[in-house]
């Protein structure tokens, strides 16, 4: 049937929010997901940005189409929408009230769950078009979500916290834990690569439908899979950390891992030594001395009590800086002055500075003024806020605030334990592969749920029928998504980076591997089920699981988990009010009905 092109408007306004709404998930989700890889030092945050680019679109065309269609079509019944046109409207509702306080959660530094703020649309629309009663609350529709909301990080905090305790009696504490992690490298890559494989092939992938795998067929590509990559990283992964750890070769580059077991013969530098610095410090900013600003600060705030009371005993004499140009003679004010001037310059953002706009003189509308604007005022502006991001700082973000604030992070950090470097090098790259494996996961269910309202509304626009059960997701609509998720991260996600990560606990990569793949593993087995769970909730369930695990309860930052807490209680509410008063004002309005 021919499109319903009296409604063009209604699908090129979606288009728009479902594009905002995929940036907010990348501005707000995916920095959530990928905040534990960028703050344990694995990933940079422009290698964040690229295997968000790569994994997040292979997640949601092989394994998301399922929880797509679990969001759309359990919730809201065809009943609801008595044409066509309402549920176009009701779908493009979803997406604006989903785009909307997917946006304003991010400019407030809380992190939330995408899969929650589309259900939370769904469920408001649901309501405004056919009351409470005609969603769906048992389990087949918002039940499971409800229950996957408490089930998900109490889960995913359990399997994190094996795989970390696992890896901190077995590896970390171990006498020799270098020489362990060395020989269990292949091991670790075994495992993590059997996962990735199984969600791929378990009931997963579109492409591959349900019978047409054999149960021999399905355990032999997985560990099928699992061995090829650990024997991989035997030839080229442990030659190359070798090299590091052992020679201590700071000469070698990345791309040297293909050179495979010709490292073994590679001689490293004459001035190689023990102390040479081969591997990157993976608690840098984390030791004691990084601190010692805090204290310098107070030391330096005592002198200017100090001054500060003598200031009267020496009003009568002549100015102390005219008399005597020493430390302990010069005036107060100067003093505090100084002690100000050294707390700004310690106290560190990790946003680069803003541009300097150039004034103007007379009106804006004459040609000069008009080039100023667009030259000096316009382009640096738009440089700042696009690619801003790109050159933040994330860890000195984590770290900055107040003295107090830096204080407390410094103690929580003091709580938990640091392993040995090169040790913890070894895991950093197993962290990158389960980065790659909980974006994967990721794609597979929230990509999915961002872009499902554009899928129903295209459906409806391009056949004049309902969006019903068995309406694909085009292929060019997850494209779509994935653009705006990756603009959204790159521009917007350094804003939730900078209160998650080591502001929540310290992180470092055995601690972020167990964090992910722990996460990873919870995610992918509710999307082989077809649950839409939150990826959120998942990885802060297994931040906690294993920072429980890594020390004492002070290791971790309770007053942020209560905050997030906070955040994911209102999602659902707020975005279902939002898209929910959206439909009922639009769908009232006069003559919408006679569409």
């Amino acid at each position: 049937m021919s499109r319903l092109a009296s409604l063009d408007y209604i699908f090129a306004i979606t288009l728009i929010t479902s594009f905002l709404d995929a940036y907010g998930m990348g501005a707000n989700d995916v920095a959530n997901s990928f905040a534990t890889s960028v703050s344990s030092r694995s990933l940079s945050f422009r290698q964040a940005i690229l295997a968000a680019a790569v994994c997040e679109f292979l997640g949601a065309i092989l394994v998301g189409s399922r929880v797509a269609s679990t969001i759309k079509d359990d919730i809201i019944p065809l009943s609801n929408f008595p044409t066509v046109g309402f549920q176009m409207l009701g779908f493009g509702c979803v997406s604006a009230g989903s785009a909307t306080f997917q946006l304003f959660a991010t400019s407030m530094g809380m992190p939330v769950s995408a899969t929650h703020t589309v259900i939370g649309a769904v469920v408001g629309v649901g309501i405004a078009s056919g009351g409470a009663q005609s969603v769906r609350w048992e389990w087949s529709g918002v039940g499971q979500v409800f229950a996957a909301w408490g089930i998900a990080p109490a889960l995913s905090g359990c399997i994190a916290a094996i795989i970390f305790l696992i890896t901190k009696f077995g590896v970390l504490k171990r006498k020799n834990s270098t020489t362990v992690a060395f020989y269990a490298a292949p091991f670790y890559f075994f495992a993590v690569a059997a996962i990735l494989t199984m969600s791929i092939l378990w009931k997963g992938a579109s492409t591959v439908k349900e019978g047409e795998l054999t149960t021999g067929v399905l355990v032999g590509s997985i560990l099928g899979a699992g061995g090829g990559v650990s024997l991989l990283s035997i030839l080229f992964f442990l030659p190359y950390v070798h090299c590091q750890v052992v020679k201590k070769d700071y000469t070698i580059k990345i791309w040297h891992i293909f050179l495979g077991p010709a490292l073994w013969f590679r001689q490293p530098p004459a001035d190689a030594t023990e102390n040479t610095l081969a591997v990157p410090d993976y608690y840098k900013g984390h030791h004691d001395e990084d601190w010692a600003h805090l204290d310098k600060g107070n030391r330096r705030g005592e002198d200017v009590e100090a001054a500060d009371g003598a200031e009267e005993s020496m009003s009568h004499k002549s100015d102390p800086i005219r008399r005597n140009s020493g430390e302990s003679n010069r005036h107060p004010s100067q003093l505090a002055e100084e002690v100000e001037k050294e707390c700004r310059s310690t106290d560190f953002t990790g946003r680069p500075p803003k541009p300097y706009y150039h004034p103007i003189e007379g009106a804006w509308i004459e040609p000069w003024n008009i080039w100023i604007m667009l030259r000096y005022n316009l382009l640096p502006a738009a440089n700042y806020y696009l690619f801003g991001g790109l050159r933040t700082n994330i860890h000195e973000m984590q770290k900055s605030g107040s003295e107090k604030t830096q204080k407390k992070i410094r103690d929580m950090h003091a709580n938990a334990t640091q392993y040995d470097n090169n040790t913890e090098h070894m895991f950093s790259f197993m962290q990158v592969m389960s980065a790659c494996v909980a974006s994967f996961s990721h794609g597979s269910n929230d990509v999915s749920n961002s872009i499902a309202p554009l899928a129903a509304v295209y459906q409806c626009w391009k056949t004049s029928q309902y969006s019903g059960s068995e309406a694909e997701v085009p292929v060019w609509v997850i494209a779509y998504g994935g653009i705006g998720i990756v603009i959204g991260l790159a521009t917007y996600g350094w804003k939730l980076m900078s209160v998650l990560g080591n502001r929540l606990t310290l992180h470092s990569p055995s601690r972020g591997f167990s964090m992910e793949l722990g996460a990873s593993i919870t995610v992918i087995l509710a999307s082989q089920f077809g649950i839409p769970v939150s990826s959120t909730q998942s990885i802060t369930g297994a931040t906690i699981g294993v920072s429980c695990c890594s020390g004492s309860w002070r290791t971790t930052n309770w007053k942020a988990l209560a905050f997030f807490f906070y955040g994911w209680c209102i999602t659902l509410p707020l975005a279902g009010i939002v898209s929910g008063c959206l439909f009922g004002i639009i769908a009232n309005a006069p003559s919408f009905n006679d569409v």
